[in-house]
């Protein structure tokens, strides 16, 4: 089964909007199709950006219930060992740590390339989309 960690921007863009890919992968959590895993620093970043104002349509207690909803179906993963800095942003070294940490597979963001430098670590950066279409290629 994938294990994968959600990056913060794949969130927001899954509250924006219900169009997208992104909405789509919120959707199929706890579906049994994948696992993803939080760590406490990931979980503080996704309150804070998506309690900004106007960051998403959405009331503060619903962003909360989206992230509760989400620490509950997830894998939570201390945080043993830091490979800081190794990306260009040190928000995205913060996911990468919990990738690792939790034998994930996959990152998935809107950020691709700002984690290339994952890929020695055996951590591939996919979009919403890639992954998804990985899982229905995959599908039994």
């Amino acid at each position: 089964m994938k294990r994968i960690v959600l990056d913060t921007n794949v969130l927001v863009a899954a509250l924006r909007s219900r169009q997208g890919a992104s909405y789509a992968l919120l959707q199929r959590v706890d579906t049994g199709r994948f696992e993803h895993v939080v760590s406490v620093p990931l979980v503080m970043e996704w309150e804070s950006v998506l309690s900004r104002p106007a960051m998403v349509p959405l009331s503060e207690p619903q962003v909360q219930d989206v992230i509760d909803y989400l620490c509950a179906t997830a894998i939570r993963q201390n945080i043993h060992f830091l490979w800081r800095p190794r990306l260009p942003d040190p928000q995205d070294d913060m996911v990468l740590e919990a990738a690792v940490n939790g034998a994930c597979d996959t990152v998935v963001t809107h950020n691709v390339r700002d984690f290339a430098a994952a890929r020695p670590l055996g951590v591939l950066a996919l979009t919403p989309a890639e992954f998804l279409s990985c899982l229905e290629e995959n599908r039994p």
